[in-house]
């Protein structure tokens, strides 16, 4: 069976602009916590699904996926952590699975992408080189990448991002009926709205 592409949820952040006690990853949506969610709604399009993520947070990742499925990056200050951001945390999801036919890059913090919308981005991977979801014209995530673009990929680092490749490159913007492609979780305001926009997983979907 041909390969599929990837989808790489980005949790490994350190989520500053939330002002709270704890991790904004881990921010309780009913009984699921919002990197739980994502996880979940990534799981639900039926790709296979890669956790980028720090120790602080890979118990939570591998609540809902296998440990095999997580890559666990040093913390940034530590020995080795000099060059992360979302580069580096790009370059090792994408390293981790290298022979995908693309890779979906979501960040941890956007629980209200659905499944339906993920499986639609990763098709349209098969006719473009870059694929970005876009609601009402405004551009959201998940941002896909064809397997042309590994090398590309695998090489960033810092918080340079993919936004120069996105740019180097015909890009193709996928206009969804999924307000939840431009919301993502920085604050607590924005944590309130979520809540209040969608029933949280059951906690029977988690697994172990």
């Amino acid at each position: 069976m041909k390969n599929q592409p990837v989808i790489v949820v980005l949790a490994a952040g350190r989520g500053s602009r939330f002002q709270g006690p704890q991790h904004k990853l881990v921010q309780d949506l009913g009984s699921a916590s919002v990197l739980g969610q994502t996880i979940h709604h990534a799981i639900e399009s039926r790709l296979p699904v890669v956790v980028v993520t720090n120790e602080a947070l890979a118990a939570e990742a591998s609540r809902w996926v296998a440990r095999r499925d997580v890559v666990v990056l040093p913390e940034v200050g530590s020995p080795g952590g000099s060059s992360l951001g979302m580069g580096f945390s790009i370059a090792a999801g994408v390293a981790a699975r290298p022979n995908a036919s693309g890779w979906l890059i979501l960040p941890g913090d956007m629980p209200l992408v659905t499944p339906g919308s993920l499986r639609l981005v990763g098709e349209a991977l098969a006719h473009h080189a870059v694929v970005f979801a876009q609601h009402k014209g405004r551009r959201g995530h998940p941002v896909a990448f064809s397997a042309e673009l590994f090398s590309d990929l695998v090489q960033l680092a810092g918080d340079e991002g993919a936004r120069r490749l996105a740019a180097r490159y015909p890009s193709f913007g996928l206009e969804l009926d999924d307000p939840g492609v431009l919301v993502d979780v920085d604050t607590a305001a924005d944590l309130a709205a979520v809540r209040a926009a969608q029933p949280a997983v059951g906690s029977d979907q988690a697994r172990p």
